[in-house]
C-alpha cells in the first residue's frame, strides 16, 4: 500500500543499502527495525538520566524509578492487563516462558497431568514444557495440524481433558503465519480447571491484544519484535495465580526481608524482578507502544494483509516454489510467508537473496517438530511489517526468480 512510504522516514536501517542494493528486510518476525523515536527514548535516558532503579534517594534514581514504572503502565494500558502489578518485565519472551514453566509448571503439575501444547510451537514454548514433563512425570501431549496448517479442531475437543493442567499455544504461527482461536482454547482449557498460557511474540505487534478478553492467564512476548530494543520483554499474568507462586530468579530488589536462614518474598511485581532491570529497554518500550498506537493497529493489519495478497499469487506463478500455511480456509493468514525453493537448500536461498539486498529467515525457525511434521528440514521465511511496501516484494520475488540460475539449475 503506498501508505507504508510513510513511515520510511521514521527506519534510518531501511535507508541503507546492503551488498550495494537497496535494503529489502523481510525477516520481521526475528526482529523488527527500530524507529528513530524509540532510538532517541533510549538514548535520553542513558545519556540524561541513567541510574539504578528503586534503589536510590536521589533524583536520577527516582527519574530512572519513573521511567521504568511508566513503562510497566503504558505496557499494562496496551495489552489491557486488569493493574500494572500483572506485568512483569523479563529479558524477553523465552525468559517469560520458562518463568511459567519453573515457578507454575514445576508446583502446579504432577505425576500423571497432562500439559498439552501445539506442534506448531516455537522451541520456547516447547523444550520448557519437555523439562517440566519430565521432571513431574507429567505427560507433554500435542496438538496437530490439519491439511491447510491450522490447529486440529479434533485434537482442541478431544485432548484438553480432566487431566490437563497446563494449555500452551502460540497465538500466531512463527512459520505459518496462521492466527489461532484463543478465545476458544482458553475457554476449551478452563472448562477442565487448566491454565492457559499465550505465547504472544507473532502477535502483539501485530495485532491488538486484550488479555482480559482473551482471558488468558499467562501471555508473554518479546519488545524486540515491536519496535523496542533487545533485552526487554514481558510476562502478563493474572494477579491472584502470579501471586500464589514462587519466584522463579532470587536475589535484590526482589525480597521484602532476609535474615541468615530465611527470606520473604516482595509482592508483585517485584517478586519475579530480581537484580538491576533494563530501564533502558522500558524506555524503548515505551515509545515502541506509543509508536504503534499512533499508526492503529487496522492500518498495520491492512498493510500487511495487502502485501500477503500482492505476494501469493507471483509465488505461486513460480512452478519452483513450494508453500506452507498458505492455503487455510480461514481468512486469518498473517503477514508471514514460509516457503521453499525446489532443489535449493534454504541457507542458499537466503545467501543469494542477500547478495540482492534481500533480508529473509532460512532454517528450522527455532521449530523443528513443526519442519518434521510437515516433512521438511528447514524452510525460507519471508515476514512483513507495516514498513514494508509492494517495491519490496517486487525485488524479493526478482531475486527469486535468479535463486536456480545461480546454481545452474533450469527453471
Amino acid at each position: 500500500m503506498a501508505d507504508a512510504q510513510e513511515f520510511l522516514k521514521d527506519f534510518p536501517l531501511l535507508g541503507q543499502k546492503m551488498n550495494g542494493k537497496q535494503i529489502t528486510y523481510l525477516d520481521n518476525g526475528a526482529t523488527t527495525q527500530k524507529p528513530e523515536q524509540m532510538i532517541e527514548a533510549l538514548c535520553h535516558y542513558y545519556g540524561g538520566c541513567n541510574a539504578n532503579p528503586h534503589r536510590g534517594a536521589y533524583a536520577l534514581s527516582v527519574e530512572a524509578t519513573e521511567i521504568y514504572e511508566k513503562a510497566r503502565v503504558r505496557t499494562a494500558q496496551f495489552i489491557h492487563a486488569a493493574r500494572p502489578e500483572e506485568i512483569i518485565f523479563t529479558k524477553n519472551a523465552t525468559e517469560a516462558l520458562n518463568l511459567v514453566a519453573y515457578s507454575y509448571g514445576m508446583t502446579n503439575v504432577h505425576e500423571g497431568d497432562e500439559i498439552l501444547i501445539s506442534i506448531a510451537e516455537h522451541h520456547s514454548n516447547l523444550v520448557p514444557w519437555q523439562h517440566v514433563a519430565k521432571a513431574t512425570g507429567a505427560r507433554l501431549r500435542y496438538i496437530y495440524l490439519e491439511d491447510d496448517g491450522n490447529l486440529s479442531e479434533e485434537d482442541i475437543e478431544k485432548k484438553i481433558t480432566e487431566r490437563t493442567k497446563l494449555v500452551a499455544v502460540t497465538q500466531i504461527s512463527n512459520v505459518l503465519g496462521l492466527k489461532n482461536d484463543i478465545r476458544r482454547i482458553v475457554k476449551k482449557a478452563h472448562a477442565v480447571g487448566a491454565a492457559a498460557l499465550v505465547d504472544g511474540s507473532q502477535s502483539v505487534a501485530h495485532m491488538a491484544v486484550n488479555v482480559q478478553d482473551l482471558d488468558a492467564d499467562f501471555f508473554a512476548f518479546s519488545g524486540h519484535k515491536m519496535l523496542s530494543p533487545m533485552g526487554i520483554g514481558v510476562l502478563y499474568g493474572k494477579y491472584d495465580i502470579l501471586d500464589a507462586m514462587p519466584p522463579f530468579l532470587m536475589g535484590g530488589d526482589m525480597i521484602d526481608s532476609v535474615e541468615e536462614q530465611d527470606t520473604t518474598w516482595a509482592e508483585l511485581p517485584a517478586k519475579f524482578e530480581a537484580g538491576t532491570q533494563n530501564v533502558g529497554g522500558a524506555a524503548g518500550l515505551t515509545a515502541a507502544i506509543d509508536y504503534l498506537e499512533s499508526l492503529t493497529f487496522d492500518r498495520v493489519e491492512a498493510i500487511e494483509r495487502d502485501l500477503v495478497r500482492y505476494a501469493l499469487p507471483k509465488l505461486r506463478a513460480l512452478p519452483y516454489i513450494e508453500l506452507y500455511g498458505c492455503d487455510s480456509r480461514r481468512p486469518n493468514k498473517t503477514g508471514i510467508i514460509a516457503f521453499n525453493v525446489r532443489d535449493v537448500h534454504p541457507h542458499d536461498v537466503a545467501s543469494i537473496l542477500d547478495s540482492f539486498g534481500v533480508a529473509i529467515r532460512a532454517g528450522h525457525h527455532c521449530a523443528q517438530p513443526l519442519h518434521r511434521y510437515l516433512g521438511q528440514n528447514a524452510s525460507c521465511r519471508a515476514s512483513f511489517y507495516f514498513y514494508n511496501t509492494r517495491a519490496d516484494v517486487d525485488r524479493w520475488i526478482s531475486a527469486l526468480q535468479k535463486v536456480r540460475g545461480v546454481l545452474g539449475f533450469g527453471a
